[in-house]
């Protein structure tokens, strides 16, 4: 059951019918177990035939005992009278008293009275029914138990309603209070469930937004303490060297750098924070690709290197352009930033069933085996990169890797002997969640 309307509408009519049902059977029961009292108000034509054959085969002397009896067992008081009303047994004048046929009982000193007619129209039996008013003492113990029904079914509907919501709102204090792994586990899917589903994703994604910060704010005091004591001294020595032009060159320098640091943080930081607020669109990696390779053209001429670009068809899938870009852009440029010159970067796009591939080659000197896991990590460089010539800030794959994981993908490198591979393989039918 889906909808938490459908089911109070469903609750509640259930309830109903239950307490409907309850009052028939109860009334059915009752009736059955004092048939005798019941029978006056379904007096029959057997009984005006038994009281006429009776007076006819034997006058007053024979129907009187008949009706005497008749009127004991069913605690009635019954009189046969001619169409009249003059009573055939004690020839009293019941005409007054007697509801002409078709019309609704008659009360007559405090008791209901009402006139059958026989089929001939010449007789009429005459019923007064008993005094004693309705009692509902007897009824008290049934309707007890339909009451205690209800207020159990009605505590079953609270309970299905009101468990979930505290569980939302204990989870709630729990997440307001710093614990951001609080999550609400509920296997519904009514409007309940799909509530306790978008807390969950709301907390997924303030989850990772508060991580994200972190993560920047621990990357930035961790890393910019050497640029910061870099550009100071650059500027004291701007202020006191000789060789004025060097020293605002190499001022410039370590400004470009700390910009170019400072600006990968914020890759990284948007890339894990900001992505489920993107437009997801189909796009052509085959395009991309070629795209990315024409923008570093003139990076790749100035390393007196070249780029090569392969594909074995179109390869199309569903994903963030700006976010794709961005990681296989610094992927490319890693590679051409490790090229000896003379040498190509090789970059190329397949399909492998489900998914795309983008492999992109070097032929540079290759990451030594025990670090291939790490070159992925922010901040890691390998030793013979950190020279002012190669050596960038170590954030390039780091965010491709972000990047790709954050469009269900995955990303790994290989020695090739010369060279180093990266390769980037996307899922085609499945869009980022």
């Amino acid at each position: 059951m889906r909808s938490v309307y459908t089911k109070v509408l469903l609750w509640s009519f259930g309830t109903l019918v239950f307490s409907l049902a309850a009052l028939f059977a109860i009334g059915f029961f009752v009736a059955r177990r004092d048939i005798r009292g019941s029978l006056p108000f379904r007096v029959n034509m057997y009984l005006l035939d038994e009281a006429i054959e009776a007076y006819e085969s034997g006058g007053a002397a024979k129907a009187a005992p008949l009706l005497k009896k008749q009127g004991l067992y069913f605690r009635l008081e019954l009189h046969l009278t001619n169409a009249a009303g003059k009573d055939l047994v004690t020839g009293e004048d019941r005409s007054a008293a007697i509801p002409k046929v078709g019309e609704p009982p008659r009360k007559v000193g405090g008791r209901l009275v009402f006139a059958m007619p026989d089929r001939s129209g010449r007789y009429r039996l005459v019923v007064y029914l008993p005094e004693a008013p309705f009692d509902m003492r007897p009824m008290i113990p049934y309707y007890i138990l339909i009451l205690l029904a209800v207020a159990g079914l009605c505590w079953l509907l609270a309970v299905n309603i009101a468990a979930p919501l505290r569980q939302l709102s204990r989870t709630v204090e729990r997440f307001g209070a710093g614990d951001l792994d609080a999550r609400v586990r509920l296997r519904r899917r009514d409007e309940l469930g799909e509530l306790a589903g978008a807390f969950n994703q709301m907390a997924d994604r303030i989850q990772t937004l508060l991580n994200a910060e972190r993560r920047l704010l621990q990357d930035i005091s961790h890393e910019l303490r050497s640029p910061l004591a870099r550009l100071s001294f650059a500027a004291e020595l701007t202020r006191t060297a000789t060789d004025r032009n060097a020293a605002v060159a190499r001022l410039r320098k370590e400004i470009d750098r700390l910009a170019d640091l400072i600006s990968g943080l914020i890759q990284v930081t948007r890339a894990e924070g900001e992505f489920p607020e993107r437009n997801l669109e189909e796009l052509s990696v085959n395009e991309l690709v070629q795209e990315v390779c024409s923008s570093c053209e003139l990076e790749a001429a100035a390393r007196r290197c070249k780029i090569e670009a392969a594909s074995s068809g179109d390869v199309t899938l569903r994903g963030d352009p700006e976010l794709l870009r961005r990681a296989v852009e610094n992927v490319v440029r890693n590679a051409i930033r490790y090229s000896p010159e003379e040498s190509a970067v090789v970059v190329n796009v397949e399909r492998n069933g489900a998914s795309a591939s983008i492999s992109v080659r070097d032929h540079g000197p290759g990451v030594p085996e025990e670090m291939l896991a790490k070159i992925f990590t922010p901040f890691f460089r390998v030793d013979s990169s950190r020279d002012t010539a190669t050596g960038g800030v170590g954030l390039g794959l780091a965010i491709a890797q972000r990047a790709v994981l954050l469009h269900h993908g995955a990303i790994s490198a290989d020695n090739e002997n010369p060279g180093l591979r990266v390769t980037i393989t996307l899922p085609l039918a499945s869009a980022p969640a």
